[in-house]
């Protein structure tokens, strides 16, 4: 997987929480089997524009915004794959997960 592939893709997952879909339901909505969401979102799917296209569409955005990614995430990425692994586990937990994760942090750090 490149960068970019795991950049578009986690930005493709925080629209979709921020739209409040599913991996499930953004698939159905455009078309696409849930797997294929998922992989994409982890950066695993080399994705076609056209497809690229349809997520987009489906979640109401234009193309270029999924490419609006922070340019401190390849460097956080590069600096350690312990950082990245722990990343992507952080995307797959829900709001409420976070927030209680973020007290034991404070508590811990």
């Amino acid at each position: 997987m490149t960068k970019v592939q795991r950049l578009v893709g986690a930005r493709i997952r925080e629209i979709r929480k921020q739209k409040g879909l599913s991996q499930e339901t953004l698939a159905e909505l455009a078309g696409f089997h849930y797997s294929f969401v998922g992989s994409v979102e982890r950066g695993q799917r080399n994705i076609s524009l056209t497809n690229l296209e349809k997520l987009a569409s489906t979640l109401g955005v234009e193309v270029y915004q999924l490419f609006a990614y922070s340019k401190a995430m390849p460097e956080a990425y590069d600096k350690d794959p312990l950082l990245h692994e722990i990343i992507d586990m952080l995307i797959r937990l829900d709001r409420s997960d976070l927030k209680r994760l973020k007290v034991v942090m404070k508590e811990f750090l």
